[in-house]
């Protein structure tokens, strides 16, 4: 009888073990073999870097206050897809990009701007982009409304973009940010 009772807190003790080297939740990460925007975008080297830190923020953020849903590791996937292609080497989308996918809780971050200020300068971003034209800076600006709509689904005017965008062209096809096969051909 002695044994069995030792055989059992041997299983219990394995499977306590086990269980904490479970990652906490299912984080798929982007991947990208090189960016969508090459030459002739709309942005500064500086530009892309600080847009790239401020969704990979917002994404941690939102992340924590959802305690990592579905639905918030679906934005972040998109939102660190997005910070990839814009600045591949940024400090906070590959620390982020790293801690989700090993399923583990970032820490809440200090953001520089709020969701509604993040939103609007998205959204002014993208009328700049859409009246530079060109394929890239299309693409871009569609991805930025549909980042604003959903960093603040208050912002009336950043909701209507999106979904005037969504009339004209369709869903956005965030495939081409987070996944290694899609990056060649961009679509907008």
């Amino acid at each position: 009888m002695r044994l069995i009772g030792q055989v059992w807190c041997g299983l219990l003790f394995s499977f306590g073990l086990f269980a904490q080297d479970l990652p906490a939740f299912q984080f798929d990460a982007p991947a990208m073999k090189e960016s969508v925007f090459k030459e002739g975008l709309g942005l500064l080297d500086r530009e892309r870097d600080e847009y790239a830190t401020s969704l990979a923020s917002f994404a941690a953020n939102y992340v924590v206050d959802h305690k990592a849903n579905p639905a918030s590791l679906d934005f972040s996937q998109r939102a660190i897809g997005l910070a990839m292609h814009l600045s591949s080497r940024n400090r906070k989308m590959m620390v982020l990009k790293h801690q989700l996918s090993k399923g583990i809780m970032p820490q809440k971050v200090e953001a520089e701007y709020s969701p509604g200020t993040l939103a609007a300068l998205f959204l002014r971003r993208a009328e700049t982009l859409f009246e530079q034209k060109g394929d890239q800076n299309i693409l871009l600006a569609r991805a930025l409304i549909d980042i604003a709509a959903t960093v603040d689904p208050m912002n009336e005017d950043a909701v209507y973009a999106y979904e005037l965008q969504k009339i004209d062209y369709g869903e956005l096809e965030w495939k081409q940010f987070t996944e290694a096969s899609k990056t060649i051909v961009p679509t907008f």
